[in-house]
């Protein structure tokens, strides 16, 4: 059994990093348009990560204009995913940072953490 689960597998994307929540992270991601592919670049704090195998995903969420907050799930596996970068590590005390929705300005900020 554990052979079938292993051939139905995608691969690993070796683009991405360690991830943990509260980093900020800047995910690129290919966009079909038409006949033509480009980069978008979607810049926001991981408040969510899933590690499960073929499932693994981490949701990401920014600040868009007026002040509304996207939130976007991004399944790790996906060959969508052109590369993610870590820009920053944030000092956390949860696994999944749900608190961060209603917050805004300052105290939507979240402490650096250095290694």
């Amino acid at each position: 059994m554990t052979d079938f689960i292993k051939a139905v597998e995608a691969k690993i994307n070796e683009k991405i990093p360690q991830l943990n929540p509260g980093d900020t992270v800047s995910v690129h991601v290919k966009i079909k348009e038409g006949d033509r592919e480009r980069i978008q670049e979607f810049k926001g704090i991981v408040i969510r990560l899933r590690k499960s195998g073929n499932d693994a995903s981490v949701t990401v969420r920014r600040m868009a204009s007026n002040g509304v907050g996207v939130e976007r799930t991004f399944l790790l596996r996906s060959p969508r995913i052109d590369k993610i970068v870590v820009e920053r590590h944030g000092k956390v005390r949860r696994a999944q940072l749900y608190f961060m929705r209603d917050r805004t300005g300052k105290s939507a900020r979240l402490k650096q953490k250095f290694d």
